[in-house]
């Protein structure tokens, strides 16, 4: 058994200095450290707490004078990263996360060591109360937001990815600015054989929040979804996944404003270019599906 070589990355647009200090003061108070902890300041100079604050490890921060989103400031972190080649996992923490339990770093340097082809294990997020939104369990329905298991996404909240599979599957699409980035690169890392494994017991607290919240959410979301079906799905399966969505949309929006944003964003998905095109193989399609989570839905 090989233990791999644990990073840390945070990103923050550098609006919630208490939050990330107090990040930082739980990823200090891990049982295992981690051999670096990368801090981008996404648009923003990062605050002089995230310079000084002592972390075991190598600590590098990076301001980045344009804000380029979740996925853009998260490959600025990989690329930093790669440059040092000494990390074989990395953690990636929402900066108004916090890790509760003193020994998350090393249930994941556990987790990798166990399993080779494990490339992305996805943690459980609970607000303050112990609670867990459905929409953080990343399975159909009603499931039971304790039961682990090998399932077809993850949470971008909190995560740990496998150098080597990003090697192969390609960093964030940076393009997405935001929402959707998690399934793009959860369906590439299917589609190249590798585990996504859901671990309950890796907690993240983080404040009960809406998606809606962000003023671009309707039209980047509808947006993100015709370009993730245009560049990862088979033909065959596009129009079905984005006729299932549309309906679920037109039964869950209950805002006027928010169906005109959603549909133009949908238009501008069809219309603007999706970049790359790499569709699943069909077995990776029945991979899906039998894991509970067939990507039509």
């Amino acid at each position: 058994m090989v233990e791999p070589r644990i990073a840390v990355a945070v990103v923050t647009m550098g609006n919630r200095p208490a939050e990330v200090d107090a990040l930082l003061e739980s990823v200090a108070k891990q049982d295992l450290a981690p051999a670096r902890t990368v801090i981008v300041g996404n648009g923003c100079r990062l605050p002089e707490f995230a310079r000084r604050l002592s972390l075991p490890g190598e600590v590098t921060t990076v301001d980045v004078p344009e804000n380029l989103g979740c996925p853009g400031g998260r490959n600025v972190a990989l690329a930093r990263l790669r440059e040092f080649d000494d990390v074989d996992v990395v953690v990636e923490l929402d900066d108004d996360g916090l890790l509760v339990d003193a020994d998350v770093l090393r249930r994941v340097r556990d987790l990798y060591a166990a399993d080779p082809r494990l490339g992305i294990v996805g943690f459980r997020i609970a607000d303050e109360h112990g609670e867990t939104q459905q929409r953080h369990v990343p399975r159909i329905g009603g499931s039971d937001p304790l039961r682990g298991g090998y399932v077809t996404g993850f949470l971008g909240g909190g995560h740990a990815l496998s150098t080597a599979m990003l090697a192969e599957t390609g960093d964030w699409p940076a393009e997405f600015f935001f929402a959707h980035e998690e399934t793009d690169l959860a369906w590439r890392a299917a589609d190249a054989g590798w585990k996504i494994r859901y671990c309950p017991e890796l907690l993240l607290q983080h404040p009960k929040t809406s998606p809606a919240r962000h003023a671009i959410y309707y039209r980047v979301n509808a947006r993100n979804r015709v370009w993730l079906v245009r560049r990862r799905l088979p033909l065959p399966l596009i129009p079905v996944h984005l006729g299932v969505w549309t309906l679920l949309t037109l039964a869950r929006t209950r805002s006027a404003a928010g169906l005109k944003a959603w549909f133009g964003g949908f238009m501008e998905g069809v219309r603007e270019p999706a970049g790359e095109r790499r569709p699943m193989r069909w077995r990776t399609v029945w991979r899906l599906t039998r894991l509970g989570r067939p990507p039509v839905i």
